[in-house]
């Protein structure tokens, strides 16, 4: 049985408390992101934010704004989508999407992070970044705190690790913007 967007946002209103994507008609149920991977793609949207915002450059979502993607495959049920998803960061440059929407938006991010979280799965998250990619995303991004890297995805080329000591810009979608890999990880309080 396929599931439509419809068929999602009744069982969301069934059950406002559950994070759900749709995945090719089929629900994803997500799990909450545990503390630290939840401050982490929190420190990323705010620096972006803080770039973004200014400048006028587009919108920054967090991971409860859900995308409706076009599907790779012909599906038997028409023009009916049956991809929602939810990056744990987003961007959209403001050409694409001039006022926000009291909706799910249908298009496809510019950038997209995804932050692992303690029981995540890596190949899960680089599937998904893939899709993105392959549904017109320029950049897809991998925060991994249990290894300290971001890894940057882009389509058709190799991936690109960064550590602590490492700069991330994104000439591709934000020329001039700079984040310091070491200040998305958590600060420690004594």
């Amino acid at each position: 049985m396929s599931l439509t967007i419809s068929d999602l946002e009744k069982l969301q209103a069934e059950h406002p408390d559950w994070r759900m994507e749709l995945v090719e008609g089929n629900i994803l149920i997500r799990s909450p992101s545990d503390y630290q991977s939840s401050e982490i793609a929190t420190e990323f949207a705010i620096q972006l934010c803080n770039w973004v915002k200014p400048r006028k450059l587009g919108r920054v979502t967090g991971s409860s704004a859900g995308f409706i993607l076009p599907s790779l495959e012909e599906t038997a049920n028409g023009n009916e989508p049956r991809n929602l998803r939810a990056p744990d960061v987003s961007f959209v440059r403001a050409e694409r999407l001039k006022k926000t929407q009291r909706d799910f938006v249908q298009l496809v991010p510019d950038l997209m992070v995804e932050v692992k979280s303690k029981t995540d799965r890596i190949k899960p998250l680089e599937a998904k970044i893939q899709l993105f990619l392959q549904l017109g995303s320029s950049v897809g991004i991998l925060i991994d705190p249990d290894k300290l890297t971001v890894t940057v995805y882009r389509l058709n080329q190799d991936p690109v690790v960064l550590q602590s000591g490492d700069i991330l810009t994104l000439p591709e979608v934000l020329p001039g913007w700079e984040l310091a890999i070491s200040d998305l990880w958590p600060l420690e309080f004594d």
